[in-house]
């Protein structure tokens, strides 16, 4: 009983995730559910031996184009705005509201305006992507640059440590926890961003390939470009987790660390 106890908590994600699948054929075989309406696992399986591997590939990487650049240049402009606002009180009481407002206002509802504003092509998609991602990725760095202690500030400014030093060798490894957790947030929402972008203007990518297979009402083949996304949004996001515990293992809990 102990070895089947273990077993079921080590592998319970698959073990529920395969039990799930199982559920989903036999409701879609009992009921006779149709495909056009809700495919069963099998017939995914069969829509994706529809596609070649040039035409799949070539729609996934126009995606995960779209989520690279949309989410580096998310972090490039994020970081120096949350040292701005951290260090200044003014810019502080200035920017949030500003940023509240533009993480509060829909961003499908933007995105059509985006694209008559900046034409059609990538670079509507790549903003709509740094868009979705920027907040939270602000306020995650604000909070964790603030999150040092006062003491630790006193004592460095006490021995005349230069803003550059203070921000690199205090406060930042106090925001490490708060950055990646920000990140691993940040990158399934770049996910959505571009498909949101290529639901709007695109002619390649996932997204594109499931609003063209539903009006066509071929369901499976977009279930097939659904689960790409998903396992696409689950390796980036396994991706950051490794790199945290690669080099910034020093930072999270000890539990988490053993």
């Amino acid at each position: 009983m102990p070895v089947l106890l273990r077993f079921a908590h080590r592998y319970a994600p698959l073990i529920t995730a395969i039990g799930l699948v199982i559920a989903w054929e036999l409701v879609c075989r009992i009921f006779s559910v149709p495909s056009y309406v809700f495919p069963s696992p099998s017939e995914i399986v069969q829509a994706a031996g529809t596609f070649t591997g040039p035409q799949l590939f070539n729609h996934f990487r126009s995606t995960v184009e779209v989520v690279i650049v949309g989410f580096l240049a998310s972090i490039a402009i994020s970081f120096p705005v949350a040292v701005m606002i951290t260090h200044s009180p003014l810019l502080s009481r200035t920017m949030v509201p500003i940023l509240v407002v533009i993480h509060s206002t829909p961003i499908v509802a933007v995105a059509p305006i985006i694209v008559v504003a900046l034409g059609a092509g990538v670079l509507p998609r790549v903003v709509i992507t740094c868009l979705i991602t920027f907040f939270p990725l602000v306020i995650s760095l604000v909070t964790g640059l603030r999150s040092t202690p006062p003491e630790i500030l006193e004592l460095s400014r006490s021995l005349r440590a230069s803003r550059n030093r203070e921000l690199w060798f205090i406060r930042m490894p106090f925001a490490v926890p708060y950055i990646f957790s920000a990140l691993k947030v940040c990158i399934t929402l770049a996910v959505i961003g571009a498909v949101v972008g290529e639901f709007v203007t695109a002619e390649s990518g996932l997204g594109y390939l499931i609003l063209f297979s539903t009006s066509m009402m071929k369901m499976p083949q977009s279930f097939v470009a659904l689960a790409i996304l998903v396992v696409l949004s689950l390796v980036l996001y396994q991706l950051i987790e490794v790199v945290e515990r690669r080099w910034f293992a020093w930072s999270l809990p000890k539990r988490e660390n053993a």
